[in-house]
């Protein structure tokens, strides 16, 4: 039987705000011509060596989430990535509560400032609670990850929508890789390993126009 709830999960419908997020990828464009598959390829290096740790770890241990969520907002320099995270992370306890129920008190955490509420960890604690597995909670945080930086390519004319899906097919090795990387990496393992795709993003608060907030 397929798992409906991490389609759920995984659809664009499920509203935690990715949509208004580029990834880096609208201030990489204005700072000149940008190749989207290589592009791509970072930001799920980004993620199977940055996020993936981070859920995983969520996912083992929920119960350290205040730890691990302190520890992902330690790995973020950047001001705009570290934003974007906790949006993200508030937008995903938000409707999850609303959605499923169970979270109020997570949620009432993150409200009063005791947790920061960074995406990764809490995508793994969400998960975990909502009884999806390991694996399947990982690969849905990677398709996130990579749907979102081809949903942004899309409406900023990087790529039509056509391009977009083929791809993102043509990723799906790079998909399995980073899956397999993350998987096995622990909190002392995180990383972010495309230096330059963080220091274009930083830059997101300086461009003339934005259409995304990071």
């Amino acid at each position: 039987m397929p798992s409906w709830l991490v389609l759920q999960l995984a659809d664009a419908a499920f509203p935690t705000g990715g949509y208004v997020h580029s990834g880096g990828l609208e201030a990489a464009v204005q700072a000149g011509s940008v190749e989207l598959a290589a592009f791509c390829g970072e930001a799920l290096a980004q993620a199977a060596h940055g996020a993936l740790p981070l859920a995983g770890a969520a996912w083992d241990v929920p119960e350290a989430l205040a730890e691990i969520d302190a520890f992902a907002g330690a790995t973020l320099w950047s001001h705009v990535a570290a934003r974007a995270s906790t949006a993200q992370g508030w937008a995903l306890l938000d409707v999850a509560d609303r959605a499923f129920g169970g979270f109020a008190e997570t949620r009432a955490r993150v409200a009063s400032g005791a947790l920061a509420g960074h995406v990764a960890p809490l995508f793994g604690f969400v998960a975990r609670r909502l009884g999806v597995e390991r694996d399947d909670a990982l690969a849905t945080l990677l398709h996130v990850a990579l749907r979102g930086v081809l949903s942004a390519a899309v409406r900023l004319g990087v790529a039509g929508p056509g391009e977009a899906q083929g791809l993102h097919r043509a990723l799906h090795p790079a998909l399995d890789a980073a899956l397999a990387t993350g998987r096995a990496l622990g909190l002392r393992e995180v990383s972010q390993p495309a230096p330059l795709v963080e220091l274009i993003q930083a830059r997101h608060d300086h461009l003339y126009s934005r259409l995304f907030q990071s």
